[in-house]
């Protein structure tokens, strides 16, 4: 099958029409397209001797490390941005930088993710609290959570910096209302208001987006989960699995195993071989986000992952050698 991306990507709904069993051929039509438009790309490929000639598969698709998003302006193609995603980063660390040409793609794109696994919307309120992204302008998750309050229509949803009480009542007054709740969240600000505000919140869906950001000691995925679940009497703990560099998401709905929107693939290399490269196991996580389109779709994360026969991932914790990101700190 062979596919015509700039061709493609002009259909306002080419989003939609990803499925799994034609993943790899928009993957490799995106690749030819990215390797020719985006000058970091290419001049990465060509260093390591992965040109098109050479490309047949997926499996031969070079990741870009994705430390190049802090050193180079990576973009497919020359356009005016509609909005720069920053990471958060540290105090000492260098921010990365994700030029979007077209804003309205990521929201097709996040929307799409979010309906796949949890429906419309429309049909929760949204309660985030996201203290020290909202003390920034430039951040990819308010952008979503931002978008998600919008579409819910429900006056009750919105952002929360330290309003634990009027938090802690409103969630009380919902839950008795019997209306469906997301409480979003970043992992140490969930933290401390469940620590402050123990209570029953059995039946609303707690999603934390990961980051410790230095507020806290570093806790494992399972410490956060058990004791959020015993703090507010929950079985479960969801998560969102994304990043600056990255358009699309994953989403766990339990015990940290995530499964990708329609939009992205993820696979595992050799800490060692960077080269070898599986769908199944245990390795550093790359990623193929085709709606990086503008960018590159193509990322060799510092996250250690294991993905299991089913397609479906969990996190383990993240290269030595990475530094601290906001979005992932935990180590399990």
């Amino acid at each position: 099958m062979s596919l015509n991306i700039e061709h493609i990507i002009r259909e306002d709904n080419w989003l939609q029409q990803i499925t799994p069993q034609h993943f790899d051929s928009y993957a490799l039509a995106l690749f030819h397209y990215q390797y020719e438009h985006c000058t970091v790309y290419r001049a990465f490929a060509d260093a390591i001797g992965r040109t098109p000639a050479g490309v047949k598969a997926c499996d031969d698709i070079p990741f870009l490390p994705i430390s190049f998003f802090k050193t180079h302006t990576v973009v497919s193609g020359s356009f005016t941005r509609e909005v720069i995603f920053e990471s958060s980063g540290t105090t000492t660390t260098q921010n990365s930088r994700h030029l979007v040409k077209d804003a309205s793609l990521y929201r097709q794109c996040f929307l799409q993710g979010f309906v796949q696994y949890y429906g419309a919307p429309e049909d929760y309120v949204f309660l985030c609290l996201l203290p020290s992204y909202l003390e920034r302008g430039n951040s990819s998750l308010v952008y979503m959570a931002d978008e998600l309050i919008r579409r819910s229509g429900r006056f009750e949803s919105g952002f929360y910096l330290n309003e634990w009480e009027q938090l802690a009542s409103l969630l009380g007054q919902l839950k008795a209302k019997g209306q469906r709740i997301i409480l979003l969240g970043v992992t140490f600000a969930l933290l401390d208001f469940a620590e402050h505000y123990p209570m029953d919140l059995s039946g609303v869906i707690v999603m934390e987006t990961g980051g410790m950001k230095g507020r806290r000691e570093e806790w494992t995925r399972e410490q956060v989960h058990q004791f959020l679940c015993r703090q507010w009497q929950l079985e479960h703990i969801h998560s969102e699995y994304g990043m600056t560099e990255l358009l699309s998401q994953a989403y766990s709905k339990g015990d940290g195993i995530y499964r990708a929107a329609d939009t992205m693939q993820v696979r595992v290399r050799d800490e060692n071989d960077p080269f070898e490269i599986s769908t199944r196991g245990a390795g550093c996580l790359n990623v193929i986000d085709l709606a990086n389109v503008h960018s590159c779709a193509f990322i060799a994360t510092d996250d250690i992952a294991r993905i299991a026969t089913d397609g479906s991932f969990e996190v383990m914790g993240r290269l030595d050698h990475s530094a601290l990101r906001g979005c992932s700190l935990m180590v399990v």
